[in-house]
């Protein structure tokens, strides 16, 4: 067996393509996903039955089915609902984006019930409104101690991100699969592959810790 990891410099341009379509594509579901995840815990930590009941079944499903199928189905099946065409792109950015909030959305709800209830009080005899102790006392704590889960979930989701190649889209996955293709180089390329979504995620997974710890420190203080 012959290798020869120097064939893969001849297609660094379009890897740094694909690399910056998957991290574009994890940014978005990222920022949109978590915006989801927060409104989710909101909803099934409220006084609404409903509202519970409808945000547990949401989160239950989206955990509870692989996100390659929810993938499918919104490619797929999605566009035939609503009677109009989804780009690979928008597919995938729904896909994520719902598993991100699915996943984050526990994430939320265990640092808001973290929440002293002295604070709530506090917010109610102030006379503050809903929406500035959401936005004002609550959001930031429930950030600041979800933090080290939220980044791990982050990271998951750049992993997850490379499903998004089963439809066609340029991520650094599919780049990657059309220059193993192409050359009959597999060994070569899909390594190379693999040890770039490594070097990004493993400086991630450490930050996770170092995060953890000085919130600890900070609210121990």
């Amino acid at each position: 067996m012959n290798l020869n990891f120097a064939i893969v410099l001849k297609y660094q341009d379009a890897l740094l393509l694909g690399l910056w379509m998957t991290l574009k594509l994890t940014l978005i579901c990222i920022v949109f996903g978590c915006v989801l995840g927060f409104l989710l815990a909101l909803a099934r930590t409220s006084k609404s039955k409903v509202l519970r009941s409808l945000a547990s079944v949401y989160v239950e499903f989206f955990r509870g089915t692989p996100v390659l199928v929810q993938l499918f189905w919104i490619f797929f099946c999605l566009p035939l609902v609503l009677g109009a065409e989804l780009s690979n792109m928008a597919s995938g950015v729904i896909a994520l984006t719902l598993y991100m909030g699915a996943i984050s959305s526990e994430t939320f709800r265990a640092s808001l019930k973290s929440v002293g209830r002295e604070q709530m009080d506090a917010c109610v005899a102030l006379g503050l409104s809903a929406w500035t102790r959401t936005t004002s006392v609550v959001l930031p704590q429930a950030v600041l101690r979800a933090a080290p889960t939220l980044l791990s979930n982050c990271v998951s989701l750049f992993k997850e991100s490379a499903l998004v190649s089963a439809v066609g889209m340029a991520d650094l996955m599919f780049v990657g699969q059309n220059i193993s293709n192409n050359t009959a180089r597999p060994i070569e390329v899909l390594t190379v592959v693999a040890l770039i979504y490594f070097v990004i995620a493993f400086p991630l997974t450490r930050a996770v810790t170092v995060v953890e710890q000085r919130i600890l420190k900070r609210l121990a203080a």
